[in-house]
């Protein structure tokens, strides 16, 4: 007795996952045969993109079929149609796609494409570009906006921070969010970064970038901007947040105490402030460059209590000219940051917000269940 035959939608999962690179390739060269022109749209390396095109794919089919979480999806597929507009993509080209997506499927499903799956698969398709669509119509402000880039500081050989001012209309973003950014010297290509100041009246920036090994943009940042180059930014993303009624943990590796940074300065706007404790780590005492500025704010707010942490006791050969961090009276543990805090005390009272490199933030998440602490109260950005 044969099996019976999946659904449609999982043999359309199965299909995509034999060559996934394959199957986007073709789609956007469908694509780009039908409308040359939108060629320039994308970077001139798509393999990422095309791994993350499928990726999208099969995360719809296999949503459609769920029982439920269909708001999310519609919700996911939302965001991508706002998202989209940061590469010029109009209505329009939403149709292409649905086109090419539905040629290349026919072709892959080749003599099984029958009445039956034609109906399905366009039905999913159809709900993907048109929600996206619909979300990019109905989207508000713009799409793109600039800033300037008037200050540049080299901290080491690895990190800089770079102050900008807005030369136009911008969207409304919330401190501890991060923006989609383009820099001149990598066109078409996008990196997420998080401002280390909250937004205010005059468009004022500040990002703390690090050159991560390998990071073709981030290196270009730190080595390569110069005043009065232009940025662009898009969407903002994020919900790290402080509750004002409940006392705060903050855990932040390296530059990843920028959106924190941000929260806190924001936070001391207020006269009341919640009980917070920030651990801010780095591999060495000469990386925590911010230490000045975290003991000005608890200087001026009682609310606020700062212990720095550095996994090395002395700096290495390369490192010089950097601020002994005991200088500054704060108190000082050495260890890697996310252990250090969560041996430090009983947090499980604490709504608690980790920043940093992704692995990181990952085990201190771990350290900090493992001792109590409700995964419900930690929150972080999403990890890549």
């Amino acid at each position: 007795m044969s099996e019976p035959e999946q659904p449609i939608l999982a043999r359309t999962r199965v299909l995509l996952a034999g060559d996934p690179d394959r199957f986007a390739r073709n789609v956007f060269a469908r694509m780009f045969a039908m409308r040359p022109s939108l060629r320039e749209f994308f970077p001139a390396e798509m393999g990422s993109l095309r791994s993350s095109f499928v990726d999208v794919l099969d995360h719809v089919l296999e949503a459609i079929e769920a029982p439920d979480g269909h708001g999310e999806l519609v919700e996911f597929l939302a965001q991508l149609g706002r998202d989209h507009r940061k590469y010029g993509v109009v209505s329009e080209h939403y149709w292409l796609m649905y086109e090419a997506l539905m040629s290349e499927f026919q072709f892959a499903f080749g003599r099984r494409w029958t009445p039956e799956v034609e109906e399905t698969v366009g039905q999913a398709m159809l709900l993907t570009t048109g929600v996206m669509r619909g979300a990019a119509e109905s989207a508000e402000g713009p799409a793109r906006w600039q800033a300037r880039v008037v200050q540049k500081f080299t901290i080491t050989r690895e990190r800089a921070v770079v102050r900008l001012v807005a030369t136009g209309p911008r969207p409304a973003f919330a401190a501890g969010q991060y923006l989609e950014t383009q820099i001149p010297q990598w066109p078409r290509t996008w990196r997420n970064l998080s401002p280390s100041i909250p937004p205010n009246p005059q468009g004022e920036l500040e990002f703390h970038v690090r050159a991560v090994p390998g990071g073709r943009v981030s290196g270009s940042i730190v080595r390569d901007t110069a005043v009065g180059d232009v940025w662009t930014f898009a969407q903002q993303h994020g919900t790290m947040h402080i509750d004002p009624n409940r006392p705060a943990l903050l855990i932040a590796g390296g530059t990843g105490l920028a959106p924190l940074r941000a929260l806190l300065i924001d936070l001391a706007r207020f006269a009341e402030a919640p009980p917070t404790h920030v651990f801010y780590g780095a591999t060495h005492p000469g990386e925590l460059y911010e230490l000045g500025v975290l003991q000005q704010l608890a200087a001026t707010n009682p609310w606020l209590r700062i212990t720095a942490v550095a996994e090395t006791t002395e700096d290495p050969w390369w490192l010089t000219g950097a601020t002994d961090p005991r200088r500054w009276g704060v108190e000082m543990r050495y260890g890697r940051v996310g252990e250090v805090a969560a041996e430090y005390a009983d947090w499980s009272d604490r709504q608690v917000l980790l920043s940093g490199p992704a692995p990181m933030v990952f085990h201190t998440a771990l350290r900090l269940r493992a001792a109590g602490v409700d995964p419900a109260a930690i929150q972080h950005d999403p990890l890549s």
